[in-house]
């Protein structure tokens, strides 16, 4: 008891220190996770036999982690993303193992370690790489969603290279690691007894009721625990199903991860989802950490000492190889710029799923120990360099430009220009042209563009704050320029330019928030509209009518609110300061106090008319508003 306290005081301290230390580098905190772990392990040399026992307990975090993942895509976004698994995750694996394959043949290796080893380094680590996207928002992304297409396709694919693996040992290995695993596990000793076509139909059942389970099985188990009204029972129920999904694939050869991938998948339209990802979560990201840091304890610098230079030759090999494969996909599959990059850097490492792979090779007496040893510590080398490879990977997204279609020829120009088409600039469009006018609508999005043209609006693709779009839209000529693009800065940008060219154009521009409207009054728009601004009024006038007061009173209220706080914000840009944050600009906090008392003085007044005791709701004058205050 006493060394497993110490050892996991010993984990926790070494995480708490690296982890913020990393992140805060702009590291990322996985490699905080694997220097936490390199510390530990080779260099203190703090660790001690219970490694190997410790990483497979860590590894069911990426169990957790598939789980998690699932829940968000429903079976239709999974079937959308059907090209991408068979046709970019599959000629991934198959090129990037028949070429390992071969560079292995070429340097000596027989045909079944070579083959092998070609699996082995055609996976990439599941669990770095979403863990970073994540991080880095970038899951969303097309190129995100690529490299999360391969890597499924590459969790997918381990299930038939476990089947593939003791084919490729010798007869007489084949049935010593048969033997011992049937010793091991009475469940593959039975199913080592069962005919071919009877494994088959046994892993089909296993799939089938992991399915059956979801639909069936989990929503009434989940209503009964519901009825206790105790959140450790739901964390308990959650719990129950990954790891007795994760126990069920183990036995019949299948992937752990698949497993509970699927089961997230059908389980994500169900009304609980959300409350299993809340339950989930915590486990996920604590056993996540313990992973990464097994990595890096897991090194072996002795025998990276031993043959530094071949390990480190092997390391770039790999990654090389790799990239100039993944490379090859993105072209092939018409990647552009970021998307590009961030597909062929983030898959260039070998995988978590290789440790597994090459310990059972080691059991099929396909490697011996001397060589998986080598192989371990480049899988683990190649994880500790893939933090340092998606920092180049950002590095390179900067100064890449993306690779976008030109910018639409404009036919025509229309006296209203509307420079954004999203959620927000589609009402604006809709309300002006069935009143009878006619708009010039300009977006850099072109899949946005062609949708807007399904409908019967005619757009045009191109970078609105680009000066020869603006002239070719007839900037000149306009009578209203409407600024609502999802990018704030792009606004600004964009009523900046077009107030210098056309001091007599109106121009209507959205606001992210308060200090955004700031920036747009300096900018010289004629017309601010706070994006959230028109529809927090609306709310806040329900709450008044269903709190005591009239219809009317709720309205009058509103109008009131909505006059006051135009004029004080005018007022308040006035002496609002670029680049000064707010709580240190005293003048605008004197300022914001003596509005905030007008404001309750009005809304005061208006209570006293209703000739009744309620009393006004009440507002701090005297306490600064906090930056969150001034966002809408």
């Amino acid at each position: 008891m006493e060394a497993f306290l110490l050892q996991a005081t010993l984990y926790l301290f070494a995480m708490i220190i690296a982890v913020p230390l990393a992140t805060r580098a702009k590291l990322g905190s996985v490699l905080g996770y694997l220097i936490a772990g390199l510390m530990i392990g080779p260099v203190l040399g703090l660790t001690g036999s219970e490694m190997d026992d410790l990483q497979h307990f860590a590894e069911f975090g990426v169990v957790m982690m598939l789980f998690l993942i699932g829940l968000e895509l429903e079976p239709r976004a999974l079937w959308a993303m059907r090209d991408k698994l068979v046709g970019l995750g599959g000629l991934q694996v198959a090129i990037t193992l028949v070429a390992v394959t071969a560079f292995a043949m070429a340097f000596g290796q027989p045909l079944s370690v070579a083959l092998a080893l070609g699996m082995i380094f055609s996976l990439s680590s599941t669990a770095i790489v979403l863990q970073t996207l994540n991080e880095r928002k970038l899951m969303q992304t097309p190129g995100g969603r690529s490299t999360f297409a391969v890597l499924l396709t590459q969790d997918i694919a381990v299930i038939p290279m476990l089947a593939i693996l003791p084919l490729l040992a010798q007869p007489g290995a084949r049935a010593l690691a048969k033997a011992e695993a049937q010793a091991h596990n009475p469940v593959s000793a039975f199913i080592a007894t069962l005919p071919g076509w009877g494994v088959t139909l046994l892993t089909l059942a296993a799939v089938a009721l992991v399915v059956l389970a979801g639909h069936y099985l989990v929503r009434p188990m989940f209503r009964f625990v519901q009825s206790t009204r105790l959140p450790e029972m739901n964390t308990a129920t959650a719990l129950l199903i990954v790891v007795g999904i994760a126990t069920l694939m183990n036995m019949v050869g299948l992937s752990p991860a698949l497993g509970t991938f699927l089961a997230g998948v059908v389980l994500a339209d169900s009304e609980f989802r959300h409350e299993l990802e809340a339950s989930i979560e915590p486990f996920k990201g604590l056993l996540m950490g313990l992973f990464f840091i097994t990595v890096g304890a897991g090194i072996n610098f002795a025998v990276f000492f031993a043959a530094p230079f071949e390990i480190t030759g092997i390391v770039i090999g790999v990654v090389a190889l790799k990239i100039a494969v993944l490379y090859g996909l993105a072209r092939l599959f018409k990647m552009q710029g970021r998307d590009r990059s961030l597909f062929t850097l983030g898959l260039a490492q070998a995988g978590e799923f290789g440790f597994v792979l090459v310990s059972f090779a080691v059991s099929q007496r396909i490697f011996p120990n001397d060589l998986a040893e080598k192989i371990l510590l480049v899988i683990a080398l190649s994880m500790l360099i893939t933090p340092l490879l998606f920092i180049l990977q950002g590095a390179l997204a900067s100064r890449l430009r993306e690779e976008t279609p030109k910018p639409d020829e404009i036919d025509e120009q229309q006296p209203i220009i509307i420079a954004g088409i999203g959620r927000f600039g589609q009402v604006v469009n809709q309300l002006v042209t069935m009143s009878g006018f006619r708009t010039t609508m300009l977006d850099n999005d072109l899949k946005m563009i062609q949708l807007m043209r399904t409908f019967g609006y005619k757009g045009y693709f191109g970078d609105p704050t680009r000066p020869e779009l603006l002239a070719a839209a007839g900037i000149m000529k306009a009578q209203v320029l409407v600024a609502v693009l999802d990018d704030k800065d792009a606004v600004t940008r964009l009523v900046t330019y077009a107030r210098k060219l056309r001091p007599d154009l109106h121009i209507i521009a959205r606001a992210r928030d308060r200090v955004h409207v700031y920036e747009l009054y300096k900018a010289g728009a004629n017309d601010i509209v706070r994006e959230m601004y028109d529809s927090s009024l609306r709310v806040g006038r329900y709450v008044l009518e269903n709190v005591g007061l009239s219809d009317y009173e709720a309205a009058e209220l509103e109008k009131i609110f909505f006059k006051m706080d135009r004029a004080m914000v005018r007022d308040l840009a006035e002496v609002w300061k670029p680049g000064v944050p707010i709580e240190q600009n005293h003048e605008y906090i004197a300022r914001t106090k003596e509005k905030n008392a007008g404001l309750q003085a009005a809304i005061a007044q208006r209570f006293a008319m209703r000739g009744d005791n309620a009393p006004p709701p009440k507002v701090d004058t005297d306490r600064p508003a906090s930056v969150g205050e001034l966002d809408d």
